[in-house]
């Protein structure tokens, strides 16, 4: 989370995050909350959390209340909105076995109850859910709704997961992010995302805490099995009180900040397969003038740009391929809707961001764009965010025209940016069911405590993943409340 003037003065850009949907709804803001709002957080809300805008105009919305949603869904095709409340009945009937995991480790004997009663019955067999938890979000979307317009409006919720459309257990997210997002609705805090991490630090240093940053840490010291300190790369070193709670990845933990201590040899191999997925572009544009949407709906929380599900489905597959994506699908933020104190008066900003891209592209989907060796040259982040500008003039004809400036982050400035995005993976490593849930951050480990006793793990590398969500830090937080931790 970063809020900086990086196209013009007076043009507020959030570099990462924008929205904060899964950490309103989270466990940590209802004990944080109020002390957040002390310290100069305030969260702008709108009740049409996502919508979608198609090449032809043609637009669909969802909204908080599910009776709106039902309707638009019956109006972009009779029988989807019976099929969407059937949906969600069907998820509420688990959500309050599911919920409650994503404030606990799942390696936790509570949690375990939890997934056992989620996955089977009294009598020892699997009930429906767990074979619902298997499907793909495409198989999903195909089964449940008739309209193109309704599986384009739910399908890109799913890349923001770190998933594609095919999967396993990305049907789940589709139930999930309906769910999230009509209880969070798209809250982006008032002057930027970067408020909530001002008063978070605020809360720290009025309890006596202090932080100290440009420091980046060299090694976690231990001593006869426990963590005594640690040491940044100026040489300065840091005595540990309790814990050591670092927010890295896996890899980054055993194979770097943990090598001089003795951890079992089997976490270490598996560190050094833990695994990134695809990179991301963040386009940010200081406009002249707002977006002229086709729909006043539009102007809401968080719209995506696309031709169809199939559309957004071919475009991962190219950057699997290791291609540039001819047509991807742009997930657009405009914060001035909410804040106009983020522009000059009059004028607008806009994020445009596309996920799931090679980290190291190969070639060129469309065969316009020479990629070289694969460096996200500064020639080449613009030459591709050309291309995305050009296609967002297809949905938003006065855009382009209105850009009175441009700043683009390619995943080779994120991986420079943050060390836990490895080669630019803003998800903190592949989120396929390999290294989910329970395989996360580690088969060896599926928990956030590690091979020495009191060090612990939080961040997008530890379940419940990534985004702004606080989970895995409530975790710890709870953990280390106990007497046993």
């Amino acid at each position: 989370m970063r809020t900086e003037e990086v196209t013009l003065p007076g043009f507020k850009h959030d570099l990462y995050a924008t929205g904060h949907p899964l950490f309103l709804i989270s466990k940590a803001y209802s004990e944080l909350g109020a002390d957040l709002r002390a310290r100069g957080l305030e969260y702008l809300n709108t009740d049409l959390p996502t919508v979608v805008l198609l090449p032809d105009g043609t637009s669909g919305i969802l909204a908080r209340d599910l009776k709106t949603s039902t309707a638009e869904f019956d109006r972009l095709s009779p029988g989807d909105g019976q099929a969407l409340a059937d949906l969600m009945g069907e998820f509420g009937k688990y959500a309050h076995k599911v919920f409650p995991l994503f404030s606990l480790d799942l390696a936790s004997k509570e949690a375990q109850v939890l997934i056992g009663e989620l996955m089977r019955s009294g009598k020892g067999d699997f009930v429906p859910f767990a074979a619902e938890f298997m499907q793909t979000a495409r198989d999903v979307l195909n089964d449940r709704f008739r309209s193109p317009v309704a599986k384009a409006l739910i399908a890109p919720w799913v890349p923001h997961l770190g998933r594609t459309l095919d999967s396993v257990s990305s049907g789940f997210d589709v139930s999930l992010l309906l769910s999230a997002l009509m209880a969070g609705g798209m809250p982006v805090p008032r002057g930027g995302s970067d408020m909530l991490v001002k008063a978070l630090a605020r809360i720290v240093t009025d309890h006596g805490g202090a932080i100290r940053c440009d420091a980046p840490v060299d090694r976690i010291l231990v001593e006869r099995g426990r963590a005594v300190g640690v040491r940044v790369m100026e040489g300065d070193t840091y005595a540990t009180g309790r814990a050591v709670i670092a927010s890295v990845n896996a890899d980054q933990l055993y194979l770097k900040l943990l090598a001089d201590a003795e951890v079992p040899r089997s976490l270490v191999q598996q560190a050094k397969l833990y695994r990134y997925g695809l990179g991301c572009v963040q386009i940010q544009l200081a406009l002249s003038k707002p977006p002229d949407w086709p729909d006043d709906r539009l102007r809401a929380g968080q719209p995506h740009l696309l031709r169809s599900m199939e559309a957004c489905a071919l475009a991962i597959a190219q950057a699997k391929n290791g291609d540039l994506p001819s047509e991807p699908t742009l997930s657009v933020d405009v914060p001035t809707q909410h804040d106009p104190s983020r522009a000059p008066r009059g004028m607008a900003i806009m994020r445009v961001q596309v996920l799931q891209l090679p980290c190291r592209p190969r070639g060129d989907a469309a065969g316009e764009i020479d990629v070289g060796d694969g460096t996200w040259t500064e020639d080449l982040k613009n030459r591709f965010a050309d291309r995305i500008v050009n296609l967002l003039g297809r949905y938003l004809a006065n855009v382009p025209g209105a850009i009175l400036g441009r700043h683009v982050i390619s995943p080779e400035d994120l991986a420079r940016y943050n060390p836990n995005s490895g080669p630019g993976d803003p998800f903190g490593g592949s989120l396929e069911l390999a290294q989910s849930y329970l395989l996360r951050p580690l088969p060896g480990q599926p928990s956030h405590r590690t091979a020495v006793p009191n060090v612990f793990l939080v961040g997008a590398g530890t379940w419940p993943g990534n985004g702004v969500n606080g989970g895995s830090g409530y975790i710890v937080a709870h953990q280390l409340l106990t007497p046993a931790a």
